[in-house]
């Protein structure tokens, strides 16, 4: 099963692959120990311009159930669900985080969309990041900071593939590419039990 393969990923350094049908899926589990991603937890929550974005579902307007922030370079805005994001200028703190993940990846990264789960409360509900301006098969690098959060995906097409359910914990990195974006959608669905402050940072590259 998935969940078990994925829970034995935490014994091995490097990347590891996730099997999955028409998805090209990457884990890092420990991608910054410990302290070191409480340390840039800590500097994200503080340097943050958080905001909490309104979408529109159905002609509707909503508030979405996080808190989000923008960073690219000069030209990279991103839209969706009704919402256009324009970038705030990256910091230090996210150059050297983007930095490592690109050495990682193997792949430039000209943006990053950053959620703030501020309990078990908050959530991002079931998508995919196929927007246009995110390329034909979009590489999209996934890093957790703070608590454990159930990661879920399932296909788009193939009903009779069970969901993936991904623990991510805290400094792993998570790799999506290939056509994930096009066959699978993923989510971060509310929980009962209590959850402490996440920040997933969402690495990507937008057309400009």
């Amino acid at each position: 099963m998935i969940d078990s393969l994925f829970n034995s990923l935490y014994e091995s350094g490097g990347w590891e692959n996730i099997a999955a049908p028409d998805a090209d899926l990457r884990v890092m589990p420990a991608f910054y120990p410990g302290q070191e991603a409480s340390a840039l937890m800590q500097r994200l929550l503080e340097e943050t311009p958080w905001q909490q974005e309104a979408i529109t579902l159905w002609g509707k307007q909503h508030l979405q159930p996080r808190l989000s922030a923008w960073y690219g370079d000069p030209g990279s805005a991103y839209a969706y669900s009704g919402v256009v994001l324009q970038p705030h200028a990256w910091t230090p703190t996210l150059l050297r985080i983007k930095s490592d993940v690109e050495n990682a990846a193997g792949q430039r990264f000209n943006s990053v969309l950053l959620n703030l789960y501020r309990n078990e409360e908050d959530s991002v509900g079931w998508h995919s990041d196929a927007e246009p301006e995110l390329g034909q098969c979009p590489v999209i690098a996934s890093l957790t900071l703070g608590e454990t959060r159930t990661f879920r995906l399932r296909h788009k097409s193939r009903k009779e593939l069970k969901p993936l359910l991904l623990d991510l914990a805290d400094g792993s990195l998570l790799l999506m590419a290939g056509t994930t974006q096009h066959c699978w959608q993923h989510a971060v669905l509310k929980e009962r039990r209590p959850r402490g402050p996440r920040i997933n940072l969402t690495f990507r590259t937008i057309g400009l």
